[in-house]
């Protein structure tokens, strides 16, 4: 009954505009009408991420949970962390909607939401209430208006510190004009070196997007391994527009969902090579498959929210549990016997 109930809820969703499906979905899960069997764990699926105790590698990405309002019913959805954010030091609008855009056809999503939040002092005063649960992280962001964008994420940071499991550096975002440029790697370090400064004891995480050049995604490895970056998440949404089918395929934004699959999981098996640091892996995961891929490539742990739209919440702990028969099946004893032993297949 609740897994009929779940389709009927999502094919209803499905048919208004995407963000305010997006904002109906948030609501319900305040409301407890989702659903929440827990985190999936096992002796096989607990592991650690950077200190961090996971009962199960299926984290939630950033975006999802922008504002840190439903973090409770989330931690009880079966994900083994969560991500919320991004936060930015002042409230912000985001861009001119519409700006969310859903591409039936290729199981994916085009947003240019822009960092639209309600600020880091609100999100912030949310996470500080927030009780026992799975690991909680910050995403942080800069205004579109600042003049000194690697300020905003040290202020972000030494708000947060106190009140979440770990942040993450999004530079990444293709929605921010400029942003990304704070990906080359004298502003990568100069920026990582103000937030590593104010972190405190919290574990900083670093978002990297999926259309780096070779060289670059060098780059980025060696600023990380000298500032001592914790994790890196590979990878936010993608420029791309190859193969697309869809009739949205043209909007502009950062596209995530199933095409990016393949090009994220080639950018994270070619960081596992240059790197010791524990990645994550994000991008186009609808299945346990797909998840145990990513972790073969080199991931220690997996995030998920485009495939959410077109499979629900229950596919969290399906994705879990099915992570959990795959190991199994091949022998490894726990999730972290399984990382990097198939990134040859993707370099």
């Amino acid at each position: 009954m609740n897994a009929l109930l779940e389709r009927l809820g999502l094919a209803a969703l499905r048919k208004i505009d995407p963000e305010a499906a997006h904002g109906l979905a948030i609501r319900a899960l305040q409301l407890g009408l989702t659903p929440a069997p827990g985190p999936a764990t096992s002796p096989r699926l607990k592991t650690t991420l950077a200190g961090l105790e996971l009962p199960n590698p299926v984290g939630l990405a950033a975006g999802f949970d922008k504002n840190a309002t439903a973090i409770a019913p989330l931690s009880r959805a079966g994900f083994g962390f969560i991500e919320v954010g991004a936060a930015t030091p002042r409230p912000q609008p985001g861009n001119p909607k519409p700006r969310l855009f859903r591409l039936t056809d290729d199981r994916a999503a085009i947003n240019r939401f822009g960092f639209n939040n309600d600020g880091m002092e609100a999100i912030i005063a949310r996470l500080a209430r927030r009780g026992a649960g799975v690991p909680v992280g910050l995403n942080l962001g800069a205004n579109k208006t600042s003049t000194d964008r690697a300020a905003d994420f040290a202020k972000v940071m030494t708000a947060a510190r106190d009140h979440v499991d770990f942040a993450t550096v999004n530079v990444s975002s293709p929605n921010t004009e400029k942003l990304r440029d704070l990906q080359g790697k004298a502003a990568l370090a100069g920026l990582l070196d103000g937030v590593m400064d104010v972190r405190g004891a919290t574990p900083v995480f670093l978002k990297i997007a999926p259309d780096l050049t070779p060289a670059e995604i060098e780059d980025v490895a060696d600023v990380a391994n000298n500032a001592g970056v914790a994790a890196i998440i590979a990878t936010n949404t993608t420029l791309d527009r190859d193969g697309l089918k869809s009739p949205h395929k043209a909007e502009a934004g950062g596209l995530s969902g199933a095409p990016l699959f393949d090009k994220s999981t080639r950018v994270l098996a070619r960081l596992s090579t240059l790197t010791d640091i524990p990645l994550v892996g994000v991008g186009g995961i609808a299945s346990a498959e797909q998840a145990y891929t990513k972790i073969r490539a080199g991931a220690s742990a997996v995030q998920l929210y485009t495939a959410l739209v077109y499979g629900g919440l229950s596919m969290v702990s399906e994705i879990a549990t099915g992570l959990d028969d795959l190991l199994a099946r091949d022998g490894f004893a726990t999730v972290a016997d399984a990382v990097g032993t198939a990134k040859e297949s993707w370099l």
